[in-house]
Protein backbone atom coordinates (compact mmCIF):
# COMPACT_ATOMS: atom_id res chain seq x y z
CA UNK A 1 0.00 0.00 0.00
CA UNK A 2 1.19 3.56 -0.64
CA UNK A 3 2.39 5.52 2.36
CA UNK A 4 2.03 9.28 2.60
CA UNK A 5 4.86 11.54 3.69
CA UNK A 6 5.34 15.29 3.89
CA UNK A 7 8.26 16.93 2.13
CA UNK A 8 10.20 19.84 3.53
CA UNK A 9 7.96 22.23 1.57
CA UNK A 10 4.84 20.83 3.24
CA UNK A 11 3.38 19.23 0.12
CA UNK A 12 2.18 15.64 0.27
CA UNK A 13 3.45 12.89 -2.01
CA UNK A 14 2.86 9.19 -2.20
CA UNK A 15 5.60 6.61 -2.16
CA UNK A 16 5.29 2.89 -2.64
CA UNK A 17 6.82 0.66 0.02
CA UNK A 18 7.75 -2.93 -0.78
CA UNK A 19 9.02 -4.99 2.17
CA UNK A 20 11.76 -7.59 1.78
CA UNK A 21 10.95 -10.03 4.58
CA UNK A 22 14.09 -11.69 5.94
CA UNK A 23 13.58 -11.82 9.68
CA UNK A 24 16.13 -9.67 11.48
CA UNK A 25 17.57 -8.60 8.10
CA UNK A 26 14.25 -7.33 6.71
CA UNK A 27 14.16 -3.94 5.02
CA UNK A 28 11.95 -1.77 2.83
CA UNK A 29 12.25 -0.66 -0.78
CA UNK A 30 10.84 2.85 -1.21
CA UNK A 31 9.69 3.75 -4.74
CA UNK A 32 8.51 7.11 -6.04
CA UNK A 33 9.46 10.55 -7.35
CA UNK A 34 11.36 13.15 -5.36
CA UNK A 35 12.90 10.77 -2.84
CA UNK A 36 16.54 11.76 -3.41
CA UNK A 37 16.21 15.17 -1.78
CA UNK A 38 14.62 13.48 1.25
CA UNK A 39 17.17 10.68 1.51
CA UNK A 40 18.67 11.99 4.75
CA UNK A 41 15.32 12.03 6.51
CA UNK A 42 14.27 8.67 5.08
CA UNK A 43 17.49 7.05 6.26
CA UNK A 44 17.46 8.71 9.68
CA UNK A 45 13.86 7.76 10.44
CA UNK A 46 14.24 4.14 9.27
CA UNK A 47 17.72 3.02 10.27
CA UNK A 48 18.97 5.84 12.48
CA UNK A 49 21.61 8.50 12.25
CA UNK A 50 25.32 7.95 11.79
CA UNK A 51 28.37 8.73 9.76
CA UNK A 52 27.90 7.90 6.08
CA UNK A 53 30.21 7.52 3.11
CA UNK A 54 28.78 7.88 -0.41
CA UNK A 55 30.05 5.72 -3.27
CA UNK A 56 29.10 6.81 -6.78
CA UNK A 57 30.44 7.11 -10.32
CA UNK A 58 31.43 10.05 -12.46
CA UNK A 59 28.21 10.12 -14.49
CA UNK A 60 25.85 10.02 -11.52
CA UNK A 61 27.98 12.50 -9.57
CA UNK A 62 27.67 15.08 -12.33
CA UNK A 63 23.88 14.96 -12.23
CA UNK A 64 22.85 14.18 -8.66
CA UNK A 65 25.66 14.04 -6.08
CA UNK A 66 25.19 17.59 -4.77
CA UNK A 67 21.50 16.88 -4.06
CA UNK A 68 22.27 13.72 -2.13
CA UNK A 69 25.13 15.26 -0.16
CA UNK A 70 22.90 18.14 0.93
CA UNK A 71 20.13 15.74 1.95
CA UNK A 72 22.47 13.57 4.00
CA UNK A 73 24.25 16.46 5.69
CA UNK A 74 20.88 17.74 6.93
CA UNK A 75 20.30 14.58 8.98
CA UNK A 76 23.55 12.60 9.25
CA UNK A 77 27.31 13.10 9.39
CA UNK A 78 28.59 12.98 5.83
CA UNK A 79 32.08 11.49 5.96
CA UNK A 80 32.83 12.01 2.29
CA UNK A 81 32.13 10.82 -1.24
CA UNK A 82 34.17 8.46 -3.41
CA UNK A 83 33.68 8.87 -7.16
CA UNK A 84 34.63 5.90 -9.34
CA UNK A 85 34.84 5.44 -13.13
CA UNK A 86 31.57 4.35 -14.78
CA UNK A 87 31.12 1.00 -16.49
CA UNK A 88 31.23 -2.74 -15.79
CA UNK A 89 35.05 -2.77 -15.79
CA UNK A 90 34.95 -0.93 -12.44
CA UNK A 91 33.75 -4.13 -10.74
CA UNK A 92 37.29 -5.43 -10.23
CA UNK A 93 39.81 -6.14 -7.48
CA UNK A 94 41.73 -2.91 -8.11
CA UNK A 95 38.67 -0.69 -7.56
CA UNK A 96 37.52 -2.82 -4.60
CA UNK A 97 40.88 -2.21 -2.95
CA UNK A 98 40.77 1.51 -3.69
CA UNK A 99 37.22 1.78 -2.39
CA UNK A 100 37.78 -0.23 0.78
CA UNK A 101 40.81 1.82 1.75
CA UNK A 102 38.95 5.03 1.00
CA UNK A 103 36.07 4.05 3.26
CA UNK A 104 38.49 3.15 6.05
CA UNK A 105 40.20 6.52 5.68
CA UNK A 106 36.80 8.13 6.26
CA UNK A 107 36.80 6.50 9.69
CA UNK A 108 33.59 4.54 9.16
CA UNK A 109 32.78 2.32 12.13
CA UNK A 110 30.45 -0.66 12.43
CA UNK A 111 27.56 1.56 13.47
CA UNK A 112 27.96 3.77 10.41
CA UNK A 113 26.87 3.05 6.85
CA UNK A 114 27.88 3.15 3.21
CA UNK A 115 25.54 4.69 0.63
CA UNK A 116 25.69 2.96 -2.77
CA UNK A 117 24.55 5.70 -5.16
CA UNK A 118 24.51 4.52 -8.75
CA UNK A 119 23.57 1.67 -11.03
CA UNK A 120 24.20 -2.02 -10.65
CA UNK A 121 27.98 -1.70 -10.86
CA UNK A 122 28.18 0.74 -7.95
CA UNK A 123 25.60 -1.18 -5.94
CA UNK A 124 27.45 -4.48 -6.35
CA UNK A 125 30.88 -3.00 -5.64
CA UNK A 126 29.90 -0.72 -2.74
CA UNK A 127 27.76 -3.47 -1.21
CA UNK A 128 30.70 -5.88 -1.38
CA UNK A 129 32.99 -3.32 0.24
CA UNK A 130 30.42 -2.74 2.99
CA UNK A 131 30.13 -6.49 3.51
CA UNK A 132 33.84 -6.93 4.16
CA UNK A 133 34.64 -3.57 5.79
CA UNK A 134 35.26 -4.24 9.50
CA UNK A 135 33.63 -7.63 8.76
CA UNK A 136 30.40 -5.93 7.80
CA UNK A 137 28.90 -2.45 8.05
CA UNK A 138 25.42 -1.34 7.08
CA UNK A 139 24.70 0.05 3.66
CA UNK A 140 21.87 1.82 1.86
CA UNK A 141 21.10 1.35 -1.81
CA UNK A 142 20.04 4.44 -3.78
CA UNK A 143 19.85 2.99 -7.31
CA UNK A 144 19.97 5.42 -10.22
CA UNK A 145 19.38 3.08 -13.17
CA UNK A 146 16.23 1.18 -14.09
CA UNK A 147 18.15 -2.10 -13.93
CA UNK A 148 19.34 -1.37 -10.39
CA UNK A 149 15.94 -0.14 -9.22
CA UNK A 150 14.10 -3.28 -10.37
CA UNK A 151 16.74 -5.90 -9.76
CA UNK A 152 20.30 -5.53 -8.52
CA UNK A 153 19.62 -3.21 -5.55
CA UNK A 154 17.28 -5.78 -3.98
CA UNK A 155 18.32 -9.12 -2.54
CA UNK A 156 21.79 -8.61 -1.09
CA UNK A 157 23.96 -10.03 -3.87
CA UNK A 158 27.24 -8.13 -4.07
CA UNK A 159 30.48 -8.82 -5.88
CA UNK A 160 33.03 -8.15 -8.57
CA UNK A 161 33.98 -9.67 -11.92
CA UNK A 162 37.12 -11.58 -12.87
CA UNK A 163 38.48 -12.73 -16.24
CA UNK A 164 36.97 -16.14 -15.41
CA UNK A 165 33.44 -14.81 -15.20
CA UNK A 166 30.91 -12.36 -13.79
CA UNK A 167 30.22 -11.91 -10.07
CA UNK A 168 32.33 -14.92 -9.08
CA UNK A 169 33.85 -13.08 -6.09
CA UNK A 170 31.41 -11.60 -3.59
CA UNK A 171 29.20 -11.97 -0.54
CA UNK A 172 25.52 -11.95 0.37
CA UNK A 173 25.08 -8.71 2.30
CA UNK A 174 21.57 -7.25 2.56
CA UNK A 175 21.07 -3.48 2.49
CA UNK A 176 19.31 -1.78 5.37
CA UNK A 177 17.15 0.32 3.04
CA UNK A 178 16.60 0.84 -0.69
CA UNK A 179 15.49 4.25 -2.00
CA UNK A 180 14.39 4.19 -5.65
CA UNK A 181 13.70 7.73 -6.86
CA UNK A 182 12.00 7.46 -10.25
CA UNK A 183 12.87 11.07 -11.10
CA UNK A 184 16.59 10.29 -11.44
CA UNK A 185 15.83 8.01 -14.39
CA UNK A 186 15.14 11.14 -16.47
CA UNK A 187 18.91 11.64 -16.79
CA UNK A 188 19.57 8.00 -17.73
CA UNK A 189 20.77 7.48 -21.34
CA UNK A 190 18.20 5.64 -23.44
CA UNK A 191 20.54 2.73 -24.03
CA UNK A 192 20.85 2.23 -20.26
CA UNK A 193 17.08 2.55 -19.89
CA UNK A 194 16.55 -0.16 -22.50
CA UNK A 195 19.12 -2.39 -20.80
CA UNK A 196 17.25 -2.04 -17.51
CA UNK A 197 13.97 -2.85 -19.22
CA UNK A 198 15.33 -6.31 -20.02
CA UNK A 199 15.21 -7.09 -16.30
CA UNK A 200 11.64 -5.75 -16.09
CA UNK A 201 10.58 -8.05 -18.93
CA UNK A 202 12.36 -10.91 -17.17
CA UNK A 203 9.89 -10.85 -14.30
CA UNK A 204 6.99 -11.31 -16.68
CA UNK A 205 8.76 -14.02 -18.62
CA UNK A 206 9.81 -16.09 -15.61
CA UNK A 207 6.62 -16.08 -13.58
CA UNK A 208 3.97 -13.48 -14.45
CA UNK A 209 2.42 -13.86 -17.90
CA UNK A 210 -0.22 -11.12 -17.32
CA UNK A 211 2.58 -8.67 -16.50
CA UNK A 212 4.33 -9.52 -19.77
CA UNK A 213 1.01 -9.04 -21.60
CA UNK A 214 0.75 -5.59 -19.99
CA UNK A 215 4.33 -4.72 -20.95
CA UNK A 216 3.66 -5.61 -24.58
CA UNK A 217 0.95 -2.94 -24.71
CA UNK A 218 2.31 -0.37 -22.25
CA UNK A 219 6.10 -0.42 -22.69
CA UNK A 220 6.12 3.02 -24.30
CA UNK A 221 4.57 4.42 -21.12
CA UNK A 222 7.34 2.81 -19.07
CA UNK A 223 9.93 4.53 -21.26
CA UNK A 224 8.01 7.79 -21.13
CA UNK A 225 9.20 8.28 -17.54
CA UNK A 226 5.88 9.96 -16.91
CA UNK A 227 4.68 8.37 -13.71
CA UNK A 228 2.19 5.57 -13.26
CA UNK A 229 3.40 3.10 -15.91
CA UNK A 230 7.01 3.42 -14.83
CA UNK A 231 6.15 3.13 -11.15
CA UNK A 232 3.95 0.10 -11.80
CA UNK A 233 6.72 -1.64 -13.74
CA UNK A 234 9.25 -1.00 -10.96
CA UNK A 235 6.90 -1.95 -8.12
CA UNK A 236 5.75 -5.16 -9.82
CA UNK A 237 9.34 -6.19 -10.51
CA UNK A 238 10.52 -5.44 -6.97
CA UNK A 239 7.59 -7.32 -5.44
CA UNK A 240 8.39 -10.35 -7.59
CA UNK A 241 12.03 -10.31 -6.59
CA UNK A 242 11.29 -9.65 -2.91
CA UNK A 243 8.96 -12.66 -2.81
CA UNK A 244 11.57 -14.98 -4.33
CA UNK A 245 14.39 -13.64 -2.12
CA UNK A 246 12.23 -14.10 0.99
CA UNK A 247 11.79 -17.78 0.06
CA UNK A 248 15.40 -18.42 -0.94
CA UNK A 249 17.82 -15.76 0.27
CA UNK A 250 21.02 -17.64 -0.57
CA UNK A 251 19.99 -19.05 -3.96
CA UNK A 252 19.72 -22.72 -3.09
CA UNK A 253 16.44 -23.20 -4.97
CA UNK A 254 13.82 -20.85 -6.41
CA UNK A 255 16.09 -17.80 -6.49
CA UNK A 256 17.95 -19.35 -9.42
CA UNK A 257 14.86 -18.51 -11.51
CA UNK A 258 15.96 -14.87 -11.36
CA UNK A 259 18.84 -15.89 -13.62
CA UNK A 260 16.60 -16.44 -16.65
CA UNK A 261 18.83 -15.55 -19.61
CA UNK A 262 21.85 -15.00 -17.40
CA UNK A 263 23.78 -18.21 -18.13
CA UNK A 264 23.93 -17.23 -21.78
CA UNK A 265 24.14 -13.49 -21.04
CA UNK A 266 26.98 -13.64 -18.50
CA UNK A 267 29.06 -15.70 -20.92
CA UNK A 268 28.52 -13.05 -23.57
CA UNK A 269 29.53 -10.28 -21.16
CA UNK A 270 32.75 -12.09 -20.29
CA UNK A 271 33.40 -12.78 -23.98
CA UNK A 272 33.07 -9.05 -24.78
CA UNK A 273 35.40 -8.16 -21.90
CA UNK A 274 32.73 -6.38 -19.81
CA UNK A 275 32.99 -3.51 -22.26
CA UNK A 276 30.58 -1.02 -23.80
CA UNK A 277 30.07 -3.47 -26.65
CA UNK A 278 27.46 -5.21 -24.50
CA UNK A 279 25.71 -3.84 -21.44
CA UNK A 280 24.50 -6.30 -18.79
CA UNK A 281 20.84 -5.85 -19.69
CA UNK A 282 21.63 -6.31 -23.37
CA UNK A 283 23.36 -9.59 -22.57
CA UNK A 284 20.33 -10.64 -20.53
CA UNK A 285 18.02 -9.78 -23.43
CA UNK A 286 20.00 -11.97 -25.83
CA UNK A 287 20.22 -14.67 -23.15
CA UNK A 288 16.47 -14.68 -22.55
CA UNK A 289 15.76 -14.88 -26.27
CA UNK A 290 18.22 -17.78 -26.46
CA UNK A 291 16.64 -19.52 -23.46
CA UNK A 292 13.26 -19.41 -25.20
CA UNK A 293 14.70 -20.54 -28.54
CA UNK A 294 16.55 -23.42 -26.84
CA UNK A 295 13.43 -24.39 -24.89
CA UNK A 296 11.34 -24.33 -28.05
CA UNK A 297 13.94 -26.34 -29.95
CA UNK A 298 13.81 -28.99 -27.21
CA UNK A 299 10.03 -29.14 -27.40
CA UNK A 300 9.55 -27.63 -23.94
CA UNK A 301 7.35 -24.69 -24.95
CA UNK A 302 4.82 -24.06 -27.76
CA UNK A 303 6.06 -23.07 -31.24
CA UNK A 304 6.07 -19.32 -31.77
CA UNK A 305 6.74 -18.46 -28.13
CA UNK A 306 10.38 -17.55 -28.72
CA UNK A 307 9.43 -15.34 -31.68
CA UNK A 308 6.92 -13.44 -29.54
CA UNK A 309 9.54 -12.79 -26.89
CA UNK A 310 12.18 -11.71 -29.41
CA UNK A 311 9.74 -9.40 -31.21
CA UNK A 312 8.92 -7.57 -27.99
CA UNK A 313 12.53 -7.19 -26.93
CA UNK A 314 13.47 -5.97 -30.41
CA UNK A 315 10.54 -3.52 -30.40
CA UNK A 316 12.03 -1.69 -27.43
CA UNK A 317 15.45 -1.65 -29.08
CA UNK A 318 17.16 -4.56 -27.34
CA UNK A 319 19.43 -7.11 -29.07
CA UNK A 320 18.13 -10.67 -29.33
CA UNK A 321 20.88 -12.50 -31.27
CA UNK A 322 24.66 -12.83 -31.20
CA UNK A 323 24.79 -11.01 -34.53
CA UNK A 324 23.42 -7.89 -32.81
CA UNK A 325 26.67 -7.50 -30.82
CA UNK A 326 29.19 -5.21 -32.57
CA UNK A 327 32.12 -7.21 -33.88
CA UNK A 328 30.43 -10.52 -33.11
CA UNK A 329 32.76 -13.43 -33.86
CA UNK A 330 32.07 -15.87 -31.03
CA UNK A 331 32.99 -19.52 -31.18
CA UNK A 332 31.26 -22.41 -29.47
CA UNK A 333 34.25 -23.57 -27.41
CA UNK A 334 34.80 -20.13 -25.89
CA UNK A 335 31.15 -19.65 -24.96
CA UNK A 336 30.84 -23.13 -23.43
CA UNK A 337 34.04 -22.57 -21.43
CA UNK A 338 32.68 -19.28 -20.09
CA UNK A 339 29.35 -20.88 -19.24
CA UNK A 340 31.28 -23.45 -17.24
CA UNK A 341 32.21 -20.65 -14.82
CA UNK A 342 28.54 -19.87 -14.12
CA UNK A 343 27.70 -19.77 -10.39
CA UNK A 344 24.89 -22.30 -10.91
CA UNK A 345 27.30 -25.02 -12.10
CA UNK A 346 27.20 -28.08 -9.80
CA UNK A 347 29.77 -30.88 -10.08
CA UNK A 348 30.86 -29.42 -13.40
CA UNK A 349 27.35 -29.72 -14.87
CA UNK A 350 25.60 -26.78 -16.48
CA UNK A 351 22.31 -25.50 -15.10
CA UNK A 352 19.97 -23.41 -17.21
CA UNK A 353 16.71 -21.59 -16.55
CA UNK A 354 14.41 -22.88 -19.27
CA UNK A 355 10.71 -22.30 -19.94
CA UNK A 356 7.48 -24.14 -20.67
CA UNK A 357 5.90 -20.93 -21.84
CA UNK A 358 5.73 -17.23 -20.99
CA UNK A 359 5.57 -16.96 -17.20
CA UNK A 360 6.58 -20.60 -16.71
CA UNK A 361 10.33 -20.77 -16.06
CA UNK A 362 11.97 -23.71 -14.33
CA UNK A 363 15.46 -24.79 -13.24
CA UNK A 364 16.96 -27.40 -15.59
CA UNK A 365 19.96 -29.17 -14.11
CA UNK A 366 22.41 -31.35 -16.01
CA UNK A 367 21.43 -30.07 -19.46
CA UNK A 368 23.04 -32.20 -22.18
CA UNK A 369 26.22 -30.28 -23.17
CA UNK A 370 26.08 -31.69 -26.69
CA UNK A 371 22.65 -30.15 -27.20
CA UNK A 372 23.96 -26.82 -25.87
CA UNK A 373 26.91 -26.91 -28.25
CA UNK A 374 24.64 -27.76 -31.17
CA UNK A 375 22.30 -24.92 -30.26
CA UNK A 376 25.15 -22.39 -29.91
CA UNK A 377 26.54 -23.44 -33.27
CA UNK A 378 23.19 -22.69 -34.87
CA UNK A 379 23.02 -19.33 -33.05
CA UNK A 380 26.45 -18.31 -34.33
CA UNK A 381 25.45 -19.12 -37.91
CA UNK A 382 22.28 -17.13 -37.34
Amino acid sequence: MPTLAHSMSGTTRAEKTVPVVLGARSYNVLIGPGLLSEAGRLIATRIGKGKCGIVTDENVAGHHLATLEAALKAENRHAGSIILPPGEATKCFAQLSRLSEGLLEMGLERGDFVVAFGGGVIGDLAGFAAGILRRGVRFVQIPTSLLAQVDSSVGGKTGINTPQGKNLIGVFHQPSLVIADTDVLATLPQREMRAGYAEVAKYGLLGDAPFFDWLESQWQGVFGNSGSDLTRAIETSVKAKADIVARDEFETGDRALLNLGHTFGHALEAWTGYSSRLLHGEGVAIGMAQAFRFSEKEGLCPPGTARRVALHLAAVGLPTRLQDIPGANADVDTLVRLMGQDKKVRDGKLTFILVRGIGEAFVARDVDPDKVREFLASEIVG
